[in-house]
């Protein structure tokens, strides 16, 4: 197993609206955010397609991942990801073609199948519900436009041809994973709410074919971490997380609510249980709690990069918890040691 100081670190960020405050303020934090991680040495700051979900902010992501660009100098931006079917493959391309031709060297395109909405808001996007089918196609289709364009060729993404801008592709289950193998791409997995389908890592590694992007696998998990400086103050911290899991399971999805002493008087006895399956994959806890989880996350699943999201009501918190985390590669172990040496050899 490689130690945690041999693993990269990265960041998923929802531009999340707390209870009683604004998308304004929701920008601010994000960006405030994508500062700190990047002085911190976090790889990637991504952003993911969101829409028609109150307290969720990200939804005109390639918009925010140039503003987030813009405010920042040596950090990987990206989306986490990019709802493909929701969008022409032509108009991504040239999203992704300006943003790399401002930011050269910095941009990521993570790519997702699922619609990120409802369906009356699919519809509203003008997309067809079946759209996700199309995937692979539309994939291929938005890759040619990023390759050279040839002679015969009679639509091009201008900007966008020719550029090389690292494509993922993102998945909950299984069909991106296979996907992202066979074609020899990079697979991100969505752990953070959907931690049953972690046998898509497995699958991805098992099936991978080397191309001319990866000639082996690289995957990462996404996990939703909530550190403090002790358990019992991350447990209280992560019931801001759990309320809005909870949202969700009750059809409901609120702003980021204040974290709360007790969640038995919040939730039911069937409530908890839905919520816990949902987040059966955070880690939370003071620092040497998370560093163990971190390091069986990873053992676990072989990732070669851990992609963290998480949900906190006050943007100091949320700022804390990536400094526990980060300090967790400096701050070598036993295990860290042994794990170096077995790698070494």
């Amino acid at each position: 197993m490689k130690p945690l100081s041999a693993i990269p670190f990265s960041v998923l960020d929802l531009a999340p609206i707390a209870q009683g405050r604004t998308a304004a303020d929701a920008f601010h934090n994000t960006v405030q955010l994508a500062r700190h991680v990047e002085a911190l040495g976090y790889n990637r700051f991504w952003l993911a397609e969101h829409h028609n979900i109150n307290g969720i902010a990200s939804s005109a992501t390639a918009v925010l991942i140039g503003h987030v660009a813009a405010n920042t100098r040596t950090i990987r931006v990206g989306s986490g990801g990019v709802m493909l079917p929701n969008h022409a493959s032509l108009i991504i391309a040239e999203q992704f073609g300006t943003l790399e031709t401002l930011f050269p060297g910095r941009i990521d395109l993570g790519l997702g199948r699922a619609p990120g909405s409802d369906g009356l808001t699919q519809r509203a996007l003008g997309r067809d519900p079946r759209s996700g089918l199309n995937f692979p196609a539309q994939l291929e289709e938005l890759r040619g436009y990023f390759r050279p364009a040839h002679s015969t060729q009679a639509v091009r993404a201008i900007p966008g041809e020719g550029l090389s801008i690292p494509i993922w592709l993102l998945g909950s289950s299984d069909f991106s994973a296979r996907l992202a193998a066979q074609l020899g791409l990079p697979f991100s997995f969505a752990g953070h709410f959907s931690p049953e389908g972690m046998a898509a890592m497995r699958l991805y590694r098992d099936l991978f074919q080397p191309s001319d992007v990866l000639d082996k696998p690289y995957s990462m998990i996404g996990v939703p971490i909530i550190a403090a400086d002790t358990d019992q103050e991350a447990r209280r911290q992560a019931t801001t997380q759990q309320q809005k899991f909870l949202s969700l399971v009750r059809g409901n999805r609120l702003q980021l609510q204040p974290p709360v002493d007790d969640m038995s008087t919040v939730w039911n006895e069937w409530e908890r249980a839905a919520v816990q399956q949902r987040l059966g994959a955070a880690i939370v806890g003071g620092p040497e709690t998370v560093r163990r989880e971190l390091e069986s996350l990873v053992a676990r699943t072989e990732a070669d990069e851990v992609m963290i999201v998480s949900d906190f009501y006050d943007p100091a918190d949320r700022l804390r918890s990536y400094e526990i985390v980060a300090s967790l590669k400096h701050a070598e172990t036993p295990s860290d040691r042994q794990a170096g040496t077995a790698v070494a050899q």
